[in-house]
């Protein structure tokens, strides 16, 4: 360890009751873990000097206004440790009652197992699959970069704050997230690291030797080792941490002893268990706690008062900077409180604002980029990022900079080849509220991406997903690009809209549901290859009807005798086949099967009625259909994983060529 001196940052009365703080929090946890019979306890244990010095003495913060927007963000990348978190917001005045932390894991309580944004006052993210928490944080550094460029970087100077343990930098999401971060220079993000040297399964050392130190460094971080039971030393090293002269984001390694104050477990990996717990009694004695279940002293609880008021008056004098500085700068302001709102634009505006596609044939991917450009001019708030491939997702703002260390306000975020960081980086972008992200790759390689917009389901993050080249099309590429059963496996996340537009029109229609949507993700799947603008349909149906999420694009005129559903470029082929077949057939265009799910009863029967005969077509496998087509319905559809052949020969290779879909209806139907 480095040679620290005593902090002039703080005095002996305050590091003794930080102190004091720490080990009653090693109380409430063992005593909550017991009442539970389940839970975390070596981290919270390990760490509660950690979390002391920081909701005690480092974070600005204001319990009152928990989403301050020049608050401290503080993020618990090692979500399993959600018990150290719990207790220093109840200390801290966010709203979370002891008898909260008394229910800790029970149904319906403010303590999950893992922290749930939306749910715990203070809680900044969702955290549990580890290194999330990590990612999450380089969105929220650079969203804070974003704020101070655009608007005031003397009004917007927080820091974000991540305190991560060994699993959390042991998982890929981490190190590409962190690489990113070096890069771009964010230099108000500063990682804890809990080095316990710890896992479930034994010590680090079984599966982990490389040199910590000399990796972040690489990567472009300053670094810091620090004895992380040492409230002096987390004091100075975060102090030196938020000195602003160097232009690299900060690692404070932070040596701790895993389930420290249970001597039976203490540096064993039994402590990431709840086996603590039974030691209860004589932990509590030997930390001089007493026996009182859940307690806390007078003085603890005094302290960490008063400087909830403190902090309050410190929020007060930012309002006042705030307020001066908006009297000055109203347009921007307004502009500014316009996108914490989540104001965004109405439907309507991006219709007016993109005229009819006059083209007959175009890719859905090139008509997104031209929605994109409008998009971009309505809304300051949209961001576009991609992982290494604007030049193919097409999803470039054409008039604005890239998101970089020398210009922070720009809007167009070049991710890398790193998907899976782009997806968490993107929800830390989503849960600061300010910015509203999209990110583009191939849709294959959406599976890199899915425990992110997985999480962006769960917390319902207003996040924006770009996915090109959506089907066996691709084609000489072969099996490995052509996305087969990717729809399907992303129609499987809850709360999740997955979008696949048949044409420039509804791609429109598209993008005005997707921008609408406050309260989940939404994945635009688009095609590589030109598709023809069914212009036999009307603009309303394609930009309106859509956001339903199907609806009647050719209505029978005699008695119904069978109904074609189709999505995407297979929309065309329906059509096609209608118009062969006879005047008896209805076809449904369904790019949204979660929108079209959302609707009335009424709706849903008005559009796809009871009718015996039933045909599903979609360029991916067939799974997803067989609850619309019922019992006697088919489904033209791929279910291997394709070959390297051109577009035309694989089309007719799985029978998705209007020759073979009337074939199969004439057959249905008896014809």
């Amino acid at each position: 360890m480095e040679h620290y001196s005593y902090s002039p940052y703080i005095s002996e009365r305050e590091l003794d009751v930080l102190q004091m703080a720490a080990n009653q929090s090693r109380g409430v946890v063992l005593d909550a873990v017991a009442a539970a019979s389940s839970g975390h306890l070596g981290m919270p244990l390990g760490a509660a000097e950690i979390g002391a010095a920081l909701f005690g003495k480092l974070l600005r913060f204001n319990p009152l206004e928990p989403r301050w927007i020049n608050r401290d963000r503080f993020i618990l990348s090692a979500g399993h440790g959600s018990l150290f978190l719990y207790f220093w917001l109840h200390l801290s005045g966010f709203g979370i009652s002891m008898g909260d932390i008394k229910k800790f894991r029970k149904v319906g309580s403010l303590t999950p197992g893992h922290p749930e944004f939306g749910l715990t006052p203070g809680v900044e993210c969702t955290t549990g699959p580890l290194g999330q928490g990590i990612a999450n944080a380089v969105g929220f550094a650079m969203s804070s970069k974003m704020l101070a460029s655009r608007f005031s970087d003397k009004l917007f100077d927080s820091k974000v704050v991540c305190l991560c343990g060994d699993g959390c930098l042991q998982e890929g999401v981490s190190h590409e997230a962190c690489s990113l971060a070096g890069h771009l220079g964010l230099n108000n993000l500063i990682l804890i690291y809990d080095s316990n040297g710890t896992t479930i399964d034994g010590s680090l050392g079984v599966s982990q030797s490389d040199d910590v130190v000399l990796r972040f460094e690489a990567l472009g971080f300053d670094v810091q080792k620090i004895d992380g039971n040492d409230i002096n030393q987390i004091i100075l090293a975060y102090e030196r941490a938020k000195d602003n002269a160097s232009d690299r984001p900060r690692l404070i390694i932070a040596k701790t002893i895993i389930g420290k104050g249970v001597k039976e477990i203490e540096n064993l990996n039994i402590a990431h268990g709840e086996f603590g717990a039974r030691y209860v009694k004589d932990a509590k004695k030997d930390l001089g706690l007493g026996s009182d279940e859940f307690w806390l002293s007078e003085e603890v609880r005094g302290f960490f008062k008063n400087r909830t008021v403190s902090l309050a008056a410190s929020y007060d004098s930012w309002l006042e900077e705030y307020n001066h500085w908006r009297a000055k700068n109203p347009a921007l302001a307004e502009e500014l409180e316009a996108m914490i709102s989540g104001q965004g634009i109405s439907p309507t505006e991006l219709f007016s604002a993109v005229p009819e596609f006059s083209t007959d044939r175009i890719a859905t991917r090139d008509a997104s980029c031209v929605v994109i450009q409008q998009l971009a001019q309505l809304d300051r708030s949209f961001l576009a990022g991609s992982a290494d491939l604007f030049s193919s997702c097409k999803n470039k703002i054409a008039d604005a900079e890239a998101f970089s260390s020398t210009s922070y306000s720009g809007r167009n975020i070049y991710f890398g080849i790193r998907e899976h960081a782009m997806g968490a980086i993107m929800n830390g972008i989503a849960y600061d509220g300010i910015f509203r992200p999209s990110g583009s790759t191939f849709l294959v390689f959406s599976d890199y991406m899915r425990p992110s917009i997985r999480l962006a389901a769960m917390a319902g993050l207003p996040v924006l997903y770009i996915f090109t080249h959506d089907s066996i099309q691709v084609g000489e590429d072969g099996p490995t690009h052509q996305p087969v059963e990717s729809i399907t496996a992303l129609r499987c996340i809850k709360n999740l809209d997955v979008i696949r537009p048949a044409d420039a029109e509804e791609t429109v229609g598209a993008w005005a549901a997707a921008i609408n949507r406050k309260i989940g993700p939404t994945a635009l799947i688009l095609t590589r290859q030109c598709v023809n603008v069914l212009s036999s349909l009307s603009l309303r149906q394609r930009r309106v009807d859509l956001i339903n999420g199907g609806y009647i694009a050719k209505k029978e005129i005699s008695a119904l005798r069978l109904i074609f559903i189709a999505t995407g470029s297979e929309l065309k082929l329906a059509l096609d086949a209608a118009e062969e077949i006879g005047d008896f057939v209805r076809v449904v265009s369904m790019p949204c099967c979660e929108a079209f799910d959302r609707q009335s009863d009424e709706y849903k029967e008005l559009i796809l009625p009871n009718c015996e005969h039933m045909i599903a077509l979609e360029a991916g496998i067939s799974l997803n259909w067989y609850r619309y087509i019922g019992r006697n319905g088919k489904i033209v559809s791929v279910d291997e994983y394709g070959f390297s052949a051109g577009a035309e020969e694989l089309t007719e290779h799985f029978g998705l060529t209007v020759t073979k879909i009337v074939a199969l209806a004439n057959k249905l139907l008896n014809l």
